[in-house]
């Protein structure tokens, strides 16, 4: 038995395909095939089921599949300590990001970090929450950075930062004229929301008091996953939306006069770092988190006057 051919069953289960884990593997799929026969007929057990597609594990493969992932880690802690000991921080990270904070946090910090750690390589995608935790879960990704609490036993959440949600209203509307806003004061009615599937959606309709009588009263149903679309349809179409602080970033003088602030307690969303419990990289992780809180301003860092907004849809 060896890492390899245990890297192939893990890979195999992963994408439940033997090509694309030969693929992934790197190797062609008549190796990575034979390797895995190998290891079987060792064993004297059948991990795979290649009768059904896409493949399964075996019920005993199941317990061959989960020990490997174990051994997997374990030995990878090796390496871990290598580079702990030479104090250098290279590999590849695997990242995942929610939509509604990539195009606000990455660009501050990727070049900084990139010429820090020259060996290092960043690998990211951009996911809704459902979908990284799946990924993270099958170990196709090694961190998240995603709005918590996720409560998924499964997952470490590392919070980082607490930023605000505010209302981003036309001058038609009634929340223009006010100084601070209430949750209280939110009429789902003229509310602009991202589309089904977006953990930020679920927590604006947690601010919302009349959280789920939007379809009753609008006549235009616009769904779309970007908040830079929010906000063109509040200064084109009037009615307002709710946006996450980092967004305001780029906005002119005029916007900026359309941005209202919650009074204390300010509704906020816990940006986390999330990985999973096993995680061995801990010094790419460590240095990525780093380079985070160093641009990110202060007063995001602390939770005081601040109450962080379920993802989780309040019934």
């Amino acid at each position: 038995m060896t890492t390899v051919q245990l890297e192939y069953v893990v890979a195999v289960d992963t994408y439940r395909s033997f090509v694309v884990a030969a693929e992934k593997c790197f190797v062609t799929q008549p190796t990575l095939s034979m390797q895995i026969q190998k290891l079987e007929d060792e064993l004297g057990v059948k991990i795979f089921d290649r009768s059904k597609l896409p493949v399964v594990p075996t019920e005993i493969g199941i317990a061959v599949v989960a020990q490997g992932r174990i051994i997997l880690k374990e030995s990878g802690r090796i390496k871990e300590i290598i580079a702990g000991h030479k104090k250098e921080v290279q590999g590849t990270l695997r990242v995942g990001i929610i939509p509604t904070l990539a195009p606000y946090l990455l660009p501050r910090i990727l070049t900084g970090f990139m010429k820090k750690y020259p060996k290092v390589k960043l690998e990211i995608w951009e996911h809704p929450t459902e979908q990284i935790v799946q990924l993270l879960k099958q170990e196709q990704l090694d961190c998240g950075l995603l709005a918590t609490p996720l409560q998924n036993p499964n997952l470490e959440e590392q919070p980082l930062f607490y930023e605000s949600f505010v209302v981003y209203a036309a001058k038609t509307n009634s929340l223009f004229e006010k100084k601070y806003i209430k949750p209280e004061d939110i009429d789902a009615r003229d509310v602009w929301l991202l589309n089904e599937g977006h953990c930020m959606r679920n927590q604006v309709l947690n601010i919302c008091k009349d959280k789920f009588t939007m379809g009753e009263y609008k006549n235009l149903e616009y769904n779309t996953g970007s908040v830079e679309t929010l906000k063109r349809m509040v200064d084109l179409n009037a009615g307002y939306t709710i946006l996450p602080e980092l967004s305001l970033q780029d906005l002119s003088a005029r916007q900026m006069n359309m941005v209202r602030y919650f009074k204390a307690p300010e509704p906020v969303r816990e940006i986390s770092l999330v990985t999973h419990r096993f995680f061995i990289k801990q010094a790419l992780i460590e240095a990525f988190k780093k380079e985070i809180l160093a641009h990110v301003p202060d007063k995001m860092k602390v939770q005081k006057n601040r109450k962080v907004v379920d993802i989780i849809i309040e019934k």
